[in-house]
């Protein structure tokens, strides 16, 4: 994700009250730092190894849920509101999530759409699916 993705998802994430988890990869912090606009401190966590970091998060209970298309996705009108701590997955506009990680979900939601593209892009996508989960949609 460049800084001005991970600028808008973490706008979206403090507009539904919800953090972030990055890995710390070399660019990640400077590219939050560029694309943060927030006039307070953001809610970003590191995750390191980012599987070991979400099989960390579904043994404490949390909710898994991926953004990606799959042959069990369910569509995103159809995503119930978060009711217990959920994780959205997000992957690379091109490649996706990383099977290891597609088998550490609960569940997988698409987008439908209707033009000629195959996805959307992941700051979009990502914050109609944090926007759904908080129950704002």
């Amino acid at each position: 994700m460049h800084g001005v993705n991970l600028g808008t998802l973490l706008r979206t994430c403090d507009a539904v009250g919800a953090c972030m988890a990055v890995p710390r990869l070399p660019w990640v912090p400077e590219a939050l730092n560029r694309g943060n606009t927030l006039r307070r401190p953001a809610c970003v966590h590191w995750s390191g190894d980012q599987v070991a970091w979400l099989a960390a998060m579904r043994e404490r209970g949390a909710r898994i849920v991926a953004v990606e298309l799959t042959d069990e996705s369910s569509r995103l009108a159809d995503l119930p509101a978060a009711r217990v701590p959920t994780v959205a997955v997000l992957g690379h506009e091109r490649d996706g999530v990383p099977p290891e990680a597609l088998d550490l979900v609960d569940d997988a939601v698409e987008i439908p759409m209707v033009g000629g593209g195959h996805s959307l892009n992941v700051a979009v996508a990502g914050s109609l699916v944090l926007y759904k989960l908080a129950g704002l949609l």
